[in-house]
């Protein structure tokens, strides 16, 4: 029987190499946008990251571009209120999104990044896939289910990264899996496969870079 969103297998050497090579080049900040209208042209396809605060989304994308402070790390949640746009190459953008689930920012601060996420979500025609990150040793949480309910209503294809993978025993890494997978079960909009990742091991990452570097 194969288990409903099961670990996406390791890509390919021709995959892996495709995803090597694009972030091997240039990797550079393009912009923050804090309103719609400043979003860059919609010239290439781009794949947003979209976390909890604190679940490791800036160390992901560090890891992933293979430089240690191109997306700023924060310990203070919800600091940050705007997309981030950030190029690869020419070909791809990777939009860093906002953490959410933040209790000490102000109400009118959550709701005016609220509404800029719904209007970005639903309006980016060269929005491929969302990957949702969820922390490892809690699995998905209402904040979680709230991002993806919203990409359901905006029918963004939205792929779950496990983050944080190496803080977890193997033997409880299944029962929160299973959690995961029931979450997920719920989402129309949820991609079939899980990113198992650990940015301090390189777990998962050569395979999230095959994945942004296949899409089309």
């Amino acid at each position: 029987m194969t288990l409903p969103f099961p670990l996406v297998e390791e890509p390919d050497h021709q995959a892996s190499e495709k995803g090597r090579l694009l972030f091997a080049g240039p990797v550079d900040f393009v912009k923050g946008v804090v309103h719609m209208d400043g979003l860059p042209d919609a010239d290439r396809i781009e794949v947003c990251f979209a976390g909890r605060s604190n679940v490791g989304k800036s160390s992901l994308i560090n890891a992933l571009t293979g430089r240690k402070g191109i997306a700023r790390a924060s310990n203070t949640p919800g600091r940050t209120q705007e997309i981030n746009y950030f190029s690869l190459g020419e070909e791809r953008y990777l939009v860093d999104l906002p953490g959410y689930g933040y209790a000490n920012a102000p109400l009118a601060v959550v709701e005016k990044w609220q509404r800029l996420l719904k209007r970005y979500l639903s309006g980016r025609q060269t929005l491929r896939r969302a990957f949702v990150l969820v922390d490892c040793r809690h699995g998905v949480k209402a904040v979680d289910e709230e991002i993806m309910k919203l990409l359901d209503s905006a029918a963004v294809t939205f792929q779950c990264v496990m983050t944080k993978a190496d803080k977890v025993k193997e033997d409880d890494r299944e029962a929160i899996l299973t959690q995961v997978r029931t979450a997920l079960a719920k989402h129309p909009a949820a991609f079939p496969e899980i990113v198992l990742t650990s940015s301090e091991k390189g777990d998962g990452i050569a395979t999230l870079r095959a994945i942004i570097a296949g899409l089309e």
